[in-house]
């Protein structure tokens, strides 16, 4: 039985995870944005352990997150669900890139890390120096490709972790909206398979997945030169150093 938390449970992939999560007989901790959102994501998954509070689009509250996952004891995975589609830049570079970046910092390492990514990757570019000079030029698709170089560098970095990136597909979500074409179900199952699967094929680092299969991706993520230049940036903007 493993131990895991996910960010943005309250509904869609981050809620369905945890929902079959539980079914396997696991131990989940929720987090959602507020109190009445969180109140919402027990109803949906009544056995979840725990859950935890925080909007993401503030970095102060984001730092609070990781305070109060870690007063809650060691996970054996943390599964990087939340996520922002249609908003302005800088709720996206915020949402999608800072929060995970933070909270992988100074949450307590656990033996895996889920990064959720997108097909849309693919189109992205990494835009480093409009994190500070000009946030209006990053979209989504650049978010994504961000979340690819952090799960490269964490893989690189922490060689005592398994740190895969997921692209869940088109699903019908809130996000994805109702004529997704792309299945539901295997839209989240890959990342609980990542998170708690004795599979072999499950137990590797580095790798970016869509339906519990390896598939390319953006080569501009291995890019340690711009890993590195993406670590500080972060750093510089959130005060929080990558261990």
């Amino acid at each position: 039985m493993a131990r895991i938390f996910i960010t943005g449970s309250a509904d869609g992939l981050g809620q369905l995870a945890a929902t079959l999560l539980l079914e396997q007989g696991h131990k989940v901790v929720l987090h959602a944005r507020n109190e009445k959102r969180a109140n919402d994501a027990i109803k949906k998954n009544q056995e979840a352990e725990n859950f935890v509070t925080g909007d993401l689009s503030n970095i102060e509250e984001t730092k609070n997150v990781a305070l109060q996952v870690n007063a809650l004891g060691t996970f054996d995975a943390v599964i990087y669900n939340a996520g922002v589609y249609q908003t302005s830049s800088k709720q996206i570079l915020s949402v999608n890139i800072l929060a995970p970046y933070i909270l992988t910092c100074l949450i307590q390492k656990p033996k895996r890390l889920i990064y959720l990514s997108s097909g849309m990757h693919m189109q992205g570019k990494a835009k480093l120096e409009s994190f500070k000079i000009d946030v209006n030029r990053i979209n989504y698709s650049d978010s994504k490709l961000h979340m690819m170089m952090l799960c490269k560098a964490v893989a690189r970095k922490w060689s005592d972790v398994y740190a895969n990136a997921v692209d869940p597909g088109w699903v019908p979500t809130k996000m994805g909206g109702r004529g997704a074409p792309d299945d539901l179900q295997k839209g989240y199952e890959t990342q609980v398979w990542l998170a708690v699967s004795d599979d072999e094929k499950a137990k590797v680092s580095g790798r970016y997945f869509f339906h519990q299969k390896e598939r390319r991706y953006n080569l501009e993520a291995d890019n340690l030169q711009l890993q590195e230049r993406f670590l500080n940036l972060c750093r510089e903007i959130t005060g929080v150093s990558f261990p």
